[in-house]
């Protein structure tokens, strides 16, 4: 019998290679090369041709036959339904990546309580606790009366057969690297393996008609670990963000083939479990200081939510040869732009100091609109002079100094009114009945109300 063909996979990437390498070509990673099977067998996948035709591909219309829209299943968490797209939509599979310890079995422990208690069957497949070890969270949790079923189990052949009998509305399996296909001859959590077990866990969710949430583990880059093909799988792609030391979470999606995919999220980790934060701005800005320098209120949007967070900066004399950069929340890389922005522009000095950023909360933003905020607080911090204490910012910097239009500019503003600010840092044009806006064009004009000296 002819031996089986072999390739080398990367661990990291998914990339193939036909001989072992140390070094990843496609991701530059080490050891990272594991021998698989070329073609492993999966359960349930296609045969190969025998020579039989069988039933030919049936089409149907793209109008379809009209009827109701399909109903989603809700959790009552509503911070969790809104980030999936106002609820789980059936035959969908969703995938939910964090850092260990994050929170993410608690989250999904407590919506899968939620979803069962509004009628939905539910099914908790874990692979890496004991149950014993569940129940004693959901006692914690104040969960354990939820009709819930749940298992432990690895095995996808079996866990698989226990859903076809169950026939549950929504599937939780904790987590894809754990489970393993006995067909597939490599080990647990390999590129292949999770690849495999993604593939047949979606394909399950397509033709139950039910919703399947994955737990994914991350790797120390922040990206779900595994082959990036597991993301293009799923309907939805979400993480759950959180910063060691601070109590709050953010339910962050990336993707959502069902809803919008900049929604977000906020919790805050208790004693008892994860509690939603229905306004999430008050929430960050507690305990500020408004007479400190170096500290902005950038007035945001995260999907249809507006959020107001505090960016702080620090501009402290080097001790070295290089000044250090360091970023917490922010783009690193668009640091380096606003301070070149500032020096080339308006002649501030940054090269011999340290500048530290951060943002308040532990909150990650994205929004170029925060760059405005982020030039607010570094020339507060050169200049040691606090800034307004009833202002917020918020507006693109271009690299000509000009600073352009933010969106949703009123959605902001009504924000920042219903905390109490009473003017604003916004671009030229922007306008307001509820707060004083101080119209910006282009970066020197805010450095000459900020630090006129």
């Amino acid at each position: 019998m002819a031996k089986p063909e072999t390739i080398f996979v990367c661990q990291s990437c998914g990339a193939i290679a036909a001989k072992w390498a140390g070094k990843c070509e496609a991701c530059g990673a080490w050891n990272t090369m594991a021998e698989e099977q070329a073609r492993p067998v999966v359960p349930g996948a296609m045969a190969p041709p025998t020579g039989k035709r069988g039933k030919g591909l049936v089409f149907t219309e793209l109008g379809g036959a009209e009827g109701p829209p399909q109903a989603r299943f809700l959790s009552g968490i509503s911070e969790f339904d809104r980030v999936c797209g106002g609820g789980l939509t059936p035959a969908s599979a969703l995938l939910v990546g964090g850092d260990p310890g994050v929170g993410k079995s608690t989250l999904l422990l407590q919506a899968a309580a939620g979803l069962a208690r509004r009628g939905a069957r539910v099914a908790y497949v874990t692979g890496e606790e004991a149950e014993a070890q569940v129940q004693d969270r959901a006692r914690r949790l104040g969960a354990a009366d939820a009709p819930v079923q749940l298992a432990a189990e690895t095995d996808l052949r079996k866990i698989l057969d226990g859903l076809r009998a169950v026939k549950p509305d929504v599937v939780i399996i904790d987590s894809i690297q754990t489970m393993w296909a006995d067909g597939v001859e490599s080990a647990p959590g390999t590129v292949t393996q999770v690849r495999a077990c993604a593939h047949e866990l979606v394909r399950f969710a397509k033709k139950a008609g039910c919703a399947v949430l994955l737990v994914g583990h991350v790797t120390k880059d922040g990206q779900i670990a595994g082959p990036r093909v597991v993301e293009h799988l799923v309907d939805a792609v979400i993480y759950f963000e959180g910063e060691r030391g601070h109590p709050f979470r953010i339910l962050r999606a990336v993707k959502n083939r069902f809803g919008p995919t900049d929604e977000i999220g906020v919790f805050e980790m208790k004693e008892k479990g994860l509690e939603e934060n229905a306004n999430p701005s008050a929430l960050f800005l507690g305990g500020r200081d408004g007479q400190a320098s170096g500290a902005a209120v950038f007035a945001g949007v995260e999907g249809t939510r507006p959020l107001l967070v505090e960016i702080q900066a620090l501009a402290a004399p080097t001790s070295y040869g290089t000044p250090r950069r360091a970023v917490v929340g922010w783009d690193s890389a668009r640091l380096a732009m606003i301070l070149a922005v500032l020096e080339t522009r308006c002649g501030l000095g940054f090269g011999g100091r340290d500048v530290y950023l951060s943002v308040a909360g532990g909150l990650r933003i994205t929004e170029p609109a925060a760059d405005l905020a982020v030039a607010a607080a570094l020339i507060s911090a050169l200049s040691d002079v606090p800034l307004p204490q009833d202002c917020v910012a918020f507006g693109e910097v271009a690299l000509s100094g000009d600073i352009r239009p933010a969106g949703r500019t009123e959605l902001r503003l009504k924000e920042a009114a219903k905390l109490g600010f009473k003017s604003a840092f916004a671009p030229t044009g922007a306008e307001s009945g509820t707060v004083r806006v101080r119209g910006i064009a282009r970066i020197g004009d805010l450095v000459e109300l900020l630090a006129p000296g």
